[in-house]
């Protein structure tokens, strides 16, 4: 089971903005390579450490997995136990070590590491039906994006010698100070195009389509956001690639109604069935099943079959399928049966007996929440 992101960095769960940069921060320095040279366990620490900052310090991602745990990014490929490299931690976060390691951004070794690059990402949207959504599904999606066309070449870039950064040495009042910036003429990237076919752009990056298979697990809400990671555009150079943003859509369903975890489903029977009681067929979303309606049923009542609901995002079961019984009054009756009714008026058994168990609305209404 993975590791909970706010323990990761020693923060509670109502933590500030800054003090969840400074706790980033303080492991970041700690568990840093260059402090920690071939020790595996500080580097393992070290990406964890920035696997938390980088959900924890985005606010919409903090309150994905504020509701939905790990499983909110793990669904599509996202960190994931691993999915983050030394290349995501230093082109993302570099800036939050300031000055500590060399004054690089995030370089390794007094600023001896090249800067990465990480090219855009890319976004689109996945249209699911509920019964995708209870059982989770394997979507294979074509995805235009832009990859390194063949035949491309790159050198060195001339202005900053490869190391996608300059260092200006500015004269103030308080003395000499030094400063370093994304080189213009590469865009960071340290390289810059030798030579390309005459179909790609000025970066030396074609469209093209690909197949792109996504997990999606099953409980997602409509709404959320999964990463398939490394399916974005690519940068140039040796850039990484950017990732894929599935944005989920959650179709309605005709006859089942959702409510987080819970399904509600509206199911009328006839006068005749509810006085002498029946079985009527239902969907699900893992197939029909048949349930029987006792004689006497009154409109209203709920039906909780358990268990038969959404999958939790979060792993914690399964929610209810509630039925709710509707009895259907008729609204025109033949010459005979408004004689029956007629003669049914003063008749006991037709007069209104609520018992202690026939809940109230309010009563309903509270159970389908408990």
């Amino acid at each position: 089971m993975k590791e909970d992101y706010y323990d990761i960095l020693g923060i509670s769960k109502g933590a500030s903005e800054s003090e969840i940069k400074k706790a980033y921060r303080k492991m970041a320095l700690k568990y840093h390579p260059d402090k920690n040279p071939d020790d595996k366990e500080a580097e393992e620490k070290f990406k964890k450490a920035a696997e938390a900052y980088e959900v924890l310090s985005n606010p919409d991602k903090k309150a994905r997995y504020d509701q939905f745990g790990h499983q909110a990014f793990e669904g599509a490929g996202g960190f994931g136990g691993g999915g983050m490299n030394m290349d995501d931690i230093f082109s993302q976060f570099g800036d939050i070590f300031g000055g500590a390691f060399g004054g690089g951004f995030g370089g390794f070794g007094g600023g001896g590491r090249q800067r990465v690059v990480k090219g855009s990402n890319l976004r689109i949207r996945v249209k699911l039906s509920l019964e995708e959504v209870a059982n989770g599904v394997e979507k294979k999606i074509k995805v235009k994006r832009k990859k390194q066309a063949p035949g491309t070449t790159y050198k060195t870039c001339g202005t900053c010698k490869g190391s996608g950064q300059v260092t200006r040495v500015t004269n103030t009042i308080l003395g000499r100070m030094q400063t370093a910036s994304a080189c213009q003429t590469c865009g960071g990237a340290g390289q810059v195009i030798d030579k390309k076919p005459a179909d790609a752009d000025a970066q030396g990056l074609k469209v093209t389509e690909e197949t792109v298979s996504v997990k999606i697990p099953a409980g997602v809400v409509d709404g959320m956001q999964l990463k398939v990671t490394g399916k974005g555009n690519d940068a140039p150079g040796n850039g990484i690639s950017g990732d894929l943003l599935v944005l989920i859509q959650e179709e309605n369903h005709p006859t089942l109604k959702r409510e987080g975890d819970n399904l509600h489903y509206d199911m009328y029977v006839s006068l005749p069935d509810a006085v002498l009681g029946t079985s009527k067929e239902i969907d699900t979303v893992t197939g029909k099943v048949r349930i029987k309606i006792d004689a006497g049923v009154q409109s209203g009542k709920i039906l909780r079959l358990r268990g038969k609901g959404i999958p939790s995002i979060n792993g914690y079961g399964k929610g209810d399928l509630l039925v709710h019984v509707n009895v259907w009054t008729p609204k025109t009756l033949s010459k005979k049966q408004k004689e029956f009714f007629e003669e049914m008026k003063n008749d006991e058994h037709f007069e209104p007996k609520p018992e202690s168990s026939d809940k109230s609305f309010f009563e309903k209404v509270k159970d389908m929440f408990s």
